[in-house]
């Protein structure tokens, strides 16, 4: 069995074939490049220096989101359109749980975090219970501040993970005080192999009804809402 894992839900750009057994190969970068470019070179580039053809495939796991509203789709429409061509499985992964299964060594919470903005942020809670990584409170689109306060009523450490937890570092700091801890550079980078652990053994979506997980309209679409609303009004 190989898997190959597709991320480019945020500026990571992230790559990964894998087997039962081990992570055969990764490629990352971590620039704010266009994905739409470089995906399909990358993963050929992955595919022939692991010695593999897209014809040995046997799933693909793709990140779906949250994220960069491009991002997230280039990743789905990639992931959908190789799962539909070469007829296997297709397996969406949340963005969040990626950045979160890392940190094993972590026995208290552990919150993955990418910035949305203007405060916002898309997070979530994540446990590891008896080796499992579990989705303790649901990923969500929310203000970092608010978001402080939900956990201030957890009492174990939280662990934050992500390559934008600096920028809203100090309200964390500010709120949770010392459960608040934050992980080292090294881990702040999603994963690819992750990814594909963690979809490994998914049941397989339907293809052409899978979408990406915005958790939020796009701000154009948001705009349009408005204004339909003010028109009905």
């Amino acid at each position: 069995m190989k898997i190959l894992a597709i991320d480019t839900s945020n500026d990571c750009l992230g790559i990964a074939l894998i087997s039962e057994e081990k992570i055969i190969g990764e490629y990352i970068t971590n620039i704010k490049k266009n994905h739409s470019v470089r995906v399909m070179p990358a993963i050929e580039r992955l595919l022939s220096d692991c010695e593999t053809q897209t014809s040995d495939l046997s799933k693909i796991v793709v990140a779906q989101g949250p994220g960069s509203y491009t991002g997230v789709r280039i990743g789905v429409t990639i992931a959908k359109t190789m799962a539909w061509s070469l007829e296997i499985p297709l397996v969406g992964v949340s963005s969040l749980a990626v950045l979160a299964a890392a940190p094993r060594y972590f026995t208290g919470y552990l919150c993955p975090l990418f910035d949305a903005r203007r405060g916002l942020i898309y997070t979530g809670l994540y446990k590891y219970e008896n080796g499992v990584l579990t989705n303790v409170l649901e990923d969500r689109n929310i203000l970092a501040s608010e978001w402080a306060k939900t956990l201030q009523s957890y009492h174990e450490p939280i662990l934050f993970i992500g390559n934008d937890v600096p920028i809203h570092k100090d309200t964390f700091q500010v709120t949770l005080e010392e459960k608040a801890i934050f992980a080292q550079i090294p881990e702040q980078n999603p994963r690819p192999g992750e990814l594909g652990m963690l979809g490994k053994n998914l049941p397989a979506v339907d293809v052409h009804s899978f979408t990406p997980n915005y958790l939020r309209l796009v701000e154009a679409e948001a705009k349009w809402l408005e204004k339909q609303e003010r028109t009905n009004d």
